[in-house]
């Protein structure tokens, strides 16, 4: 079957290593007997090692060549192939509601875009595992007072644990990346509730990380109007001295709690 041309436009950069496509697939072994969801197939070297696993696969395509090669090469996945847009895509209906697992050698331009809908689908995500450019793995997996925590790592480790799995040079891939790649894995942790308003949360968190540079007192006044601006007292807080990078997330759901005490 006449192999599929990799589309710069669609970001594909296509794994051939097959030992390390193993290793990938293997990751979502830490989450089993539950469906699993692929994002980008391309030609399938992901998807060889998970159709010999026991439970349902399908895999989501947004390059009608690479479903017509899907189609040529894995018969067994017929309806399972999914040619669409993830981005779009209602992940109710994928598997009538049911949790999976979502894996993937994920298009790095916008594996940011992919994390932040599965954190709207948190609910139905009890594991997420894929290959990604290293330095987003890098600021998924770190520790508040690095210098690599931001919106990213506060977002996602509300929810899930993070595992930094093993990195990947770039002569393994067709065409080979500018960059190095991660494999990681996050695992949804017992939070129910964050225990403030999720939505002003993302607010706060988003605010003070456009201005990581600066002091919570300055980069806070954003999120309040002329009218209702905090008093003195507000920004004499010890918090206020610190920059976000300083915080866990702990102290973002009291930061959000604070703001939203004055925004009521």
């Amino acid at each position: 079957m006449k192999q599929v041309k990799p589309k710069k436009n669609l970001g594909q950069h296509f794994l051939t290593d097959l030992n390390i496509a193993k290793r990938i697939a293997d990751t979502v072994d830490a989450c089993p007997d539950i469906p699993v969801l692929e994002i980008g197939p391309g030609m399938g070297v992901l998807t060889q090692y998970l159709v010999e696993k026991p439970r349902e696969v399908k895999a989501v395509e947004i390059d009608s060549e690479s479903v017509e090669y899907l189609h040529g090469t894995f018969p067994q996945l017929k309806d399972n192939i999914i040619g669409e847009d993830f981005l779009r895509m209602d992940l109710n209906d994928i598997f009538g509601g049911r949790p999976f697992v979502l894996t993937g050698n994920y298009p790095y331009d916008i594996s940011s875009q992919i994390f932040f809908k599965m954190l709207d689908y948190k609910d139905l995500i009890p594991c997420c595992t894929g290959m990604i450019q290293r330095e987003v793995a890098q600021r998924m997996a770190s520790a508040p007072g690095t210098k690599a925590f931001g919106i990213l790592s506060v977002m996602i480790q509300a929810w899930y644990d993070v595992e930094y799995l093993f990195t990947v040079d770039e002569g393994v891939f067709n065409p080979p990346p500018k960059v190095k790649s991660a494999v990681i894995r996050m695992m949804r942790n017992s939070v129910t509730d964050l225990g403030c308003s999720e939505s002003l949360f993302k607010r706060v968190v988003k605010a003070v990380f456009n201005q990581r540079r600066k002091m919570l007192r300055v980069s806070l006044r954003q999120l309040f109007s002329k009218e209702n601006l905090p008093s003195a007292e507000f920004f004499a807080q010890d918090i206020m001295t610190r920059r976000p990078e300083q915080l866990s997330i702990a102290e973002f759901v009291e930061l959000t709690n604070m703001v939203e005490k004055v925004l009521k």
